[in-house]
């Protein structure tokens, strides 16, 4: 019943959305996800300036430990075969991805630095993170390389992944801080 339900939302992004001016828009987008790409560099300009570099930290272990759940641990217990590979009809509009579908990783690397950034910046800046990083979640199933509960899952474990390294650093941070100062 829910394969059914998110291929009829592919197929419907794809024969009702897709346009001429859109598709070379959301590729761009979708490719600034790759790998992760913009975010770490994003993260390691964070780290460059002394004034970000704590918020850089915090991005850079957020978005390891969704490496390390995402990519190494999930994505092979879960092994879900991509959407273009069962729904009939279902045209892709970037290269074939070589891991598995669920769930996102452009979603969950893009939304834990993005919320990571929203909670620790001003609203001008973590406002944009995170419209981009939706933008690039979205852009997957317009794409079409993930099913939509790939991408909410995504979605959801990299804003999970990042209050836990919010969490987890907040002390050790402090205590850095304290020594510096001493």
């Amino acid at each position: 019943m829910l394969m059914e339900i998110e291929s009829a939302i592919l197929l419907w992004i794809q024969n009702n959305l897709r346009c001429d001016f859109l598709t070379p828009v959301m590729r761009v987008i979708t490719t600034l996800g790759n790998g992760g790409a913009f975010w770490i560099v994003l993260t390691l300009l964070l780290l460059i300036f002394k004034r970000t570099r704590r918020m850089g930290v915090y991005c850079a272990a957020s978005m390891l430990l969704t490496l390390l759940v995402v990519n190494l641990c999930i994505k092979p217990l879960a092994a879900r075969t991509r959407p273009y590979e069962l729904i009939e009809g279902l045209q892709i509009l970037v290269s074939r991805p070589h891991d598995f579908s669920f769930p996102s990783g452009h979603s969950a690397n893009s939304l834990t630095c993005a919320w990571t950034i929203f909670r620790l910046a001003p609203k001008k800046y973590g406002v944009p993170a995170l419209v981009l990083a939706v933008l690039i979640a979205l852009s997957r199933l317009y794409v079409g390389v993930h099913y939509p509960t790939d991408v909410l899952a995504g979605a959801a474990i990299g804003v999970l992944l990042s209050e836990v390294a919010l969490r987890a650093l907040r002390r050790p941070l402090r205590a850095w801080d304290a020594k510096r100062a001493a």
